[in-house]
């Protein structure tokens, strides 16, 4: 029992919580947004459960002009108990189902837990786990394991779950059987998927048009190919099963692995194509000072290091797939922008207000897709650039 208790306090959240969707009935996921912390000035008692995923709280709708309530135990981080309530509110102009009733003292439900990940887990129809994922690290490793985006969230976790169209599935399935390799590279991943996504879609000017949500669904679809990909290399060798333990974490650790390298380059990427479609020059990992790797620069590298070429018309863009702790890295990645205005763009969902004032103190703009932007704090969202705004920046300030 001491060992078992000793192994338990090994495990991180992000481990916990792993466990817990793995062995549970239904999960769910979503960023904490401003409201849900009261981040706001209009915050609602509560978090917020998108309508999409009420099986989860219960097993019919609600109904217009009504509200309806359920009563649940609730044991977060694997750790301590709430007895929570689960209600749809229906009356008057309100449309919304929320988990409410936390009890004194709960420690999840302030300012500074925007944009952590909360992970809810149905055990049983009156009993619950969730888990709140305040590190990148945990945030990255929950979400790497199921295949997830940031993008995926806000919905019911979907294990192993192929169900897309046909059309798309079909060419999906053409290149993984014309692969010669186990997995292709980052940038082949990300140029397939835009290639698949546009050919399937037939949206491909709004890379021009409508950037913010081109991205999201070229992000989107290299998740759903990537997870086709596993299933058709590691399908049947889950199937069989492993000899030991041993065999099994070996195997785990390299799935996760790949997961890992393919979702560190896969927003830089489908950023490039984007400023490729919109003619923006520009130098991807440039060198500055020190050897220290921003991850773009405009209108170019050279540009740069030209001792008399104008600041003002030079651009520095971050791209990090979440930002709550690794935003402070762009401080100091290129000298010359020091105490100047610098951009950052992720798909973090949701961060504090303070966070975003540390940001501004420090010459950073945030930019976000524009569906995403509802996830800050009402306050700070004037402060949020959309990818589309970006762009046209970027052009008239180089051009």
């Amino acid at each position: 029992m001491v060992v078992d208790d000793e192994l338990r306090e090994q495990e991180s959240i992000a481990d916990k919580a792993i466990k817990a969707v793995s062995n549970g009935k239904l999960a769910y996921c979503k960023f904490l947004s401003a409201n849900d912390t009261g981040d706001t000035g209009g915050h609602q008692a509560g978090i917020y459960i998108a309508k999409n995923a009420l099986k989860i709280l219960f097993e019919t709708p609600g109904e217009r002009g009504q509200n309806k309530d359920k009563f649940v135990k609730i044991k977060w981080q694997d750790d301590f108990e709430t007895e929570s309530r689960f209600i749809y509110y229906g009356q008057g102009t309100r449309n919304e189902y929320r988990i409410t009733r936390f009890g004194r003292g709960f420690p999840f439900l302030q300012t500074e837990h925007t944009g952590d990940l909360f992970v809810f887990v149905q055990l049983d129809d009156e009993n619950y786990s969730g888990f709140i994922l305040s590190t990148e690290d945990d945030i990255e490793e929950f979400l790497g394991c199921f295949g997830m985006s940031p993008s995926d969230t806000g919905s019911v976790i979907e294990i192993a779950d192929f169900g897309i169209e046909q059309q798309l599935e079909a060419s999906m399935r053409e290149f993984i059987k014309a692969l010669s390799v186990d997995f292709p590279e980052t940038k082949e991943m990300a140029l397939t998927a835009q290639r698949i996504e546009n050919d399937v879609f037939d949206h491909e000017e709004n890379a021009l048009y409508d950037p913010d949500s081109k991205l999201v669904s070229w992000i989107d679809t290299e998740y759903t190919l990537f997870r086709m990909i596993e299933q058709e290399r590691y399908g049947s060798t889950i199937s069989r099963g492993f000899s030991s333990v041993e065999e099994f974490v070996v195997f785990a650790n390299s799935v996760l692995n790949k997961r890992k390298s393919r979702a560190g380059r896969s927003l830089e990427h489908h950023l490039s194509r984007i400023f490729d479609y919109n003619a923006l020059s520009y130098s991807p990992q440039p060198r500055t000072e020190g050897n220290k790797r921003p991850d773009f620069i405009f209108p170019s590298e050279a540009a740069y290091h030209t001792p008399n070429y104008p600041i003002e018309k030079l651009v520095l863009l971050a791209a990090k797939t979440t930002c709550k702790d690794r935003w402070r890295q762009v401080i100091n990645e290129a000298d010359r922008f020091k105490g100047r205005e610098k951009h950052l763009f992720t798909l973090q969902q949701g961060i504090s207000a303070q966070q975003m004032d540390e940001m501004h103190e420090e010459g950073i703009v945030l930019v976000v897709p524009e569906k995403y932007i509802g996830t800050y704090p009402k306050a700070k969202r004037e402060q949020i650039w959309t990818l589309r705004r970006f762009v046209s920046s970027t052009k008239e300030k180089t051009g």
